[in-house]
């Protein structure tokens, strides 16, 4: 598949076919389901959230995963060797799982990937079709909030209302942060050749239990940082951070008209 797409600087593009994926973390909220497995291989209606993502993946003809690993190491090693078909598979583990958080997942990853990719993390589950308008770099997934979401928020340009002017951390509700990240963004080279410098300077002060959205929010406010809007809102997408989360999750999949995976 060699589909071109009309990048915002009116360079032409193939499509991204890079993912990284941060599961490094311990999940301790989903306790006791993560006290002997990794929070990826949590099983939603039947099917593990990373094996989600995998035939995501397949479907749009990717072909390589990074991913980012610490707890549970060879059970997801095991895993992906069993789903990753023609995916080649490349693993970046952090002893320092117990004691940082993503912003040092993520700049683990500085030397691995050169080229476009998209980040995506490792709690997510959406529909497949969803990915598609995240396959050209700079892009970041974003829906209006609902009562079950909290966290990071956005503020977006009034007059081009895909063009993010700020990231805001923490909850917010004022009438121009209504919309709240999705955890799933895209990078071309030259802008992850950016995040990784000003990675590094945080990690170089100690900054290693911030999250990497901190990272986004000062770069997006200096203007060295550009991101426009994938909107999520007309289809499912869910973030699994405890057990709530997950019985909402699998409640709500029953009312999904479509089925959530495409057919590889």
């Amino acid at each position: 598949m060699n589909e071109i797409y009309n990048l915002n600087n009116s360079e032409r593009s193939e499509k991204i076919t890079t993912a990284l994926l941060l599961a490094a973390g311990t999940g301790s909220r989903l306790s006791p389901l993560t006290n002997d497995a990794p929070k990826c291989l949590t099983r939603v209606n039947e099917i593990e959230i990373l094996g989600r993502l995998i035939e995501t993946l397949h479907h749009y003809k990717f072909t390589r995963l990074v991913i980012v690993i610490g707890p549970f190491e060879q059970q997801i090693r095991d895993y992906l060797e069993s789903v990753s078909k023609n995916i080649t598979i490349e693993y970046i583990v952090s002893p320092l799982y117990k004691t940082t958080n993503n912003i040092y997942s993520l700049w683990m990853a500085r030397e691995k990937i050169k080229e476009s990719f998209v980040l995506i993390e490792s709690d997510l589950i959406f529909k497949s079709s969803l990915l598609e308008e995240m396959l050209v770099p700079n892009k970041i997934a974003v829906s209006h909030i609902l009562p079950w979401m909290n966290g990071t928020t956005i503020s977006i340009d009034k007059q081009l209302s895909s063009k993010v002017t700020a990231i805001n951390l923490g909850d917010s509700s004022t009438s121009d942060t209504n919309f709240k990240t999705v955890n799933i963004c895209s990078f071309s080279p030259e802008s992850w050749r950016k995040v990784s410098k000003r990675l590094g300077s945080w990690i170089s002060k100690g900054k290693v239990n911030s999250y990497y959205e901190a990272v986004f929010s000062e770069m997006v406010a200096d203007g060295s940082l550009n991101f426009e809007c994938v909107y999520f809102d007309n289809e499912f997408w869910y973030e699994i951070d405890t057990i709530e989360d997950l019985h909402e999750c699998k409640k709500n999949m029953l009312h999904t008209k479509q089925p959530l995976l495409a057919v590889v």
